[in-house]
């Protein structure tokens, strides 16, 4: 694959390509981020709606201190892989939130296990070839890629529509509807509706079939609690507690997170950024009455959810606060999992947990960069990883969740 860490600085001076000109080139190798990389006299373009193969024409949209970036605007050579777009919101200058809806759902998942791939060799210093491992990228149900969303943020235009923002825009595209979001959202009537004012409207549907719409944090229609089953518990949360978005995210995470941490009775686990408690519910039954759950989360609504998930369960302790704060606290980890915000863990917090010495580390990560620069650490500090799958819960978008174990050698 061609090396996108290459830095523009690195190449000699040459005349720079300004926003709207438009120049042919070829789509060499997927970024990480939903662009595409290609060069043209020296110079290195993050380009959007290309396909690595082709031929195409762009025209530069943005050109921020030294990095140049394009959008697609004619296929000159088309990849067999290029389809018609199922949204028609989903081009150059329309919605900025698909990335992908021009990709063959098969191949975008090729594309995603290139990318980790390449963030784990060029962040994390590892071959995972030469580890004898090769990233898959699954698929879940439904498999076209559609009609899968259940947690939806709307930005509303200056005429009172909703939509969403461009890319790298604050112009909000209107929409007539969302071809990823789970029909029972009932997007199309949303989008009938002229909304005063300019705060967002934030829709959340459960897998009990409700459905709530907030504006400000405000609950304007539905139950102001939402009843979440997965795999036979019921997690009652906010309608704006973090929750998986993919509406079969929540059981595919917990089934897969459970077979890499074989939990025996009596065990202690950590559950760092636990939220409401998704995997703390399943790590709970599997510990037993003499094992042990600490659960750490800083967010004072998931927190409050937690609570009353778990205020009958004497083996769930839930620690309020950061992670890189509450987890030295704690004296013994038989296994620790940890689900990070995009930022990742951090430095600070995988040593902190490397002091335990888990005989496991269970890693969901819904970005490869920071999970490819936490693995190095984790390596570091006397653990093999033999264990990476990644699942395809946001299709059509660029975005990708990846589990990793790590065992202590």
């Amino acid at each position: 694959m061609e090396n996108e860490s290459l830095k523009p600085e690195d190449l000699p001076d040459r005349p720079r390509l300004a926003v709207g000109d438009r120049v042919s080139v070829d789509i060499l190798a997927p970024a990480h981020g939903g662009h595409f990389i290609a060069r043209h006299e020296g110079q290195v373009l993050f380009i959007r709606h290309g396909i690595p193969g082709e031929r195409v024409l762009v025209e530069v949209t943005s050109v921020v201190s030294k990095v140049t970036r394009a959008d697609v605007v004619e296929v000159l050579e088309a990849s067999p892989h290029r389809v018609q777009a199922p949204c028609s919101f989903a081009r150059p200058g329309g919605c900025g939130g698909c990335d992908f809806q021009h990709i063959e759902i098969s191949h975008q998942r090729e594309l995603k296990a290139a990318i980790i791939t390449e963030q784990f060799e060029r962040l994390g210093k590892m071959n995972l070839a030469e580890l004898g491992l090769t990233c898959e990228v699954r698929a879940v149900e439904p498999e076209n890629g559609l009609h899968w969303r259940t947690r939806m943020d709307f930005a509303i235009s200056d005429f009172g529509k909703i939509g969403f923002y461009k890319n790298r825009s604050k112009e909000v595209q209107e929409i007539d509807d969302c071809l990823i979001a789970v029909e029972q959202m009932d997007v199309a009537g949303l989008a009938a509706r002229t909304w005063n004012g300019d705060a967002r409207v934030e829709v959340a549907t459960s897998s009990s079939g409700q459905t709530n719409v907030s504006r400000g944090g405000r609950s304007l229609s539905g139950p102001t609690q939402l009843h979440e089953v997965v795999e036979g518990m019921t997690y009652t949360i906010s309608p704006v507690t973090f929750w998986q978005a993919h509406k079969n995210a929540p059981a595919t995470l917990v089934d897969h997170v459970m077979e890499l941490l074989d939990v025996r009775p009596g065990d202690t686990v950590c559950d760092l950024y636990g939220g409401a408690g998704l995997f703390s519910g399943a790590l709970a039954q599997a510990v037993g009455a003499k094992g042990r759950v600490h659960l750490i989360e800083s967010d004072r609504r998931a927190l409050s959810d937690a609570a009353h998930i778990f205020k009958a369960y004497a083996n769930v302790q839930i620690h309020s606060g950061m992670v890189e704060q509450q987890l030295p606290k704690i004296e013994k980890a038989d296994l620790v999992l940890l689900d990070p915000p995009r930022t990742g863990a951090g430095e600070v917090v995988v040593l902190s947990l490397l002091k335990l010495r888990p005989t496991t580390i269970v890693y969901v990560s819904c970005d490869p960069a920071s999970l490819a620069r936490d693995a190095k650490w984790i390596t570091e500090g006397g653990y093999t990883m033999d264990s990476i799958v990644a699942f395809d819960l946001f299709p059509m978008t660029q975005h990708i969740e990846t589990v990793v174990r790590f065992n202590l050698a």
